[in-house]
């Protein structure tokens, strides 16, 4: 069973998104919450699967809840599914830094709001890595820049560093093995060693952290480095 949390400052939002996962048997919601700071405190309690989580809220907004549930330092992580109304909004592209594992505008069906749930709480991503590259793009020039290039990817094989490469460029798993002609199988044992050397949970965060520590540039130009092994 797949517990979910909803959080969202409009009573009507926080009843529809209710409404289009209460009717599923693999699916239960387990509560609501009206703003940021209520949102965290019962998924202390609740311990939800995934969190429905409004990006604009009183008190503390989600991207801080989410950066407090789903981010880096939080013990366990909570799967974070961002509800917004604007498809490029810097509010999104904060949330997905935080640790967010997609989004979905407010118009989004039932269907496809039943569907980003499950992925979700499988642990894959909901947004395709081009979309992600479309919101990096606009705010690449804002990132910091904590590593070279060549540290950065000290620890990786070359082939994982042509995979990063063209994961960050939005190519889906049949196309990255088109091009490197390998199986689509090794595509993706080469993809969960990424994850495990870079320490993030899916694809979509893997072009996060290429673009949030310089290897990718905006436009989708990679950055090379002699820091790569064999």
């Amino acid at each position: 069973m797949i517990r979910v949390l909803v959080a969202d400052d409009q009573s009507l939002m926080r009843a529809a998104l209710r409404g289009c996962l209460e009717g599923e048997l693999d699916i239960e919601v387990v509560g609501e919450a009206a703003d940021g700071q209520e949102a965290i405190d019962l998924a202390g309690t609740l311990r939800p699967d995934v969190v429905l989580m409004d990006i604009r809220m009183p008190r503390v907004d989600g991207v801080a809840a989410t950066r407090l549930l789903a981010g880096r330092l939080a013990a366990p992580p909570v799967k974070v599914l961002v509800v917004t109304t604007f498809s490029l909004d810097e509010y999104v592209f904060e949330a997905l830094r935080a640790g967010a594992s997609g989004f979905l505008l407010k118009d989004a069906t039932a269907e496809e709001v039943v569907h980003a749930v499950r992925v979700v709480a499988a642990g894959d991503a909901i947004l395709a890595p081009a979309v992600t590259r479309q919101l990096l793009d606009r705010y690449a020039r804002t990132l910091p820049r904590e590593a070279s290039a060549a540290d950065l990817t000290a620890g990786l094989t070359e082939r994982e560093v042509d995979v990063l490469r063209l994961v960050s460029a939005g190519l889906g798993t049949a196309e990255i093995a088109e091009q490197l002609h390998v199986a689509p199988s090794s595509v993706k044992t080469h993809i969960g060693h990424l994850l495990d050397k870079l320490g993030v949970p899916d694809r979509l965060h893997l072009v996060i952290y290429a673009y949030e520590n310089g290897l990718i540039q905006p436009g989708g130009h990679f950055v090379p480095s002699d820091g790569a092994g064999a």
